[in-house]
């Protein structure tokens, strides 16, 4: 975690590698620590499931993302970043969160989140940290890995 220095003011900004990216306790733990922005950089293709899973880091953590692939041909580009407000207004449709999508060439892509906008959010909205139940999430912190998932090759 950092505070960086930003025209918006001070912004708290987390990072986790392209493997924390696969497991949402990495995004949740940073935004238990006050990021406001997650930054990922990755270096695996970028296919429809694993930029999903991306926009769900955002939504279910009410933090902006972004991620920064590497280009064609080392993986496929496609670097990302969400913001976390589906739902402008209360009962309202689902938005595209996209902020930006970028292709498969390399280039420079500028993802601009609006903190004003994140912010409120996360001050009114459930998901985030006002109620959750940590009490009813021993399994989470259990270190017991049980079949099927048992791996030999596992590393702890």
């Amino acid at each position: 975690m950092a505070a960086l220095d930003t025209a918006s003011g001070p912004v708290a900004v987390g990072a986790m590698i392209c493997y924390d990216r696969e497991f949402p306790e990495s995004a949740r733990v940073l935004m238990l620590e006050g990021a406001e922005i997650v930054l990922t950089p990755n270096s695996c293709e970028m296919d429809v499931a694993r930029v999903e899973q991306f926009r769900a880091r955002a939504f279910e953590n009410m933090i902006g993302v972004a991620l920064a692939n590497y280009p064609a041909p080392h993986a496929n580009g496609r670097s990302v970043a969400f913001d976390p407000i589906v739902y402008e207004v209360e009962d309202g449709p689902a938005r595209d969160t996209t902020i930006v999508e970028a292709g498969p060439d390399e280039g420079i892509v500028v993802a601009e989140f609006d903190l004003d906008r994140i912010r409120a959010h996360r001050q009114r909205e459930t998901w985030g940290n006002a109620f959750r139940r940590p009490r009813a999430y021993g399994p989470i912190t259990s270190t017991e890995v049980r079949e099927p998932f048992v791996r030999p090759e596992a590393r702890r």
